[in-house]
């Protein structure tokens, strides 16, 4: 059984940053794209970022280009979403997401059933 674990969520004021973190077993982070998605209360789960397993490639939701970056340390198999100049309209439940695949994929792939491996979620709360 694959488990993903985000940290690093909490409550930060609007203007705020805040860095996420996602680990996973050594085998599978290798193997894996990994993805950030986010749920907002009475919305659907939307991609946020997404990375390649060597990290070459990265992607963006467009609408958070420049605010959010993603990264991944292969050495310690976590994956970071660093935020910055948080919005209230921020606030969401963050998800990790794990792609694996047999050989590198440099593809971008933002739709959730592009993943078999979620996370539970880390909680982040931006207030006005």
């Amino acid at each position: 059984q694959v488990q993903l674990r985000e940290s690093g969520g909490g409550l930060v004021q609007a203007g705020d940053s805040l860095r996420l973190a996602c680990t996973t077993s050594r085998y599978t982070f290798g193997r894996a794209n990994m993805a950030w998605f986010r749920q907002a209360p009475g919305k659907e789960r939307e991609f946020v970022a997404g990375i390649s397993r060597s990290g070459s490639t990265t992607y963006y939701a467009d609408a958070l280009k420049g605010r959010f970056s993603i990264s991944r340390d292969n050495d310690k198999s976590t994956a970071f979403l660093q935020m910055d100049s948080l919005h209230t309209e921020d606030t969401a439940v963050y998800y990790c997401a794990a792609k694996t695949t047999i050989l590198s994929d440099n593809r971008h792939f933002t739709s959730l059933s592009d993943y078999v491996h979620w996370g539970q979620g880390t909680q982040v709360t931006v207030s006005a």
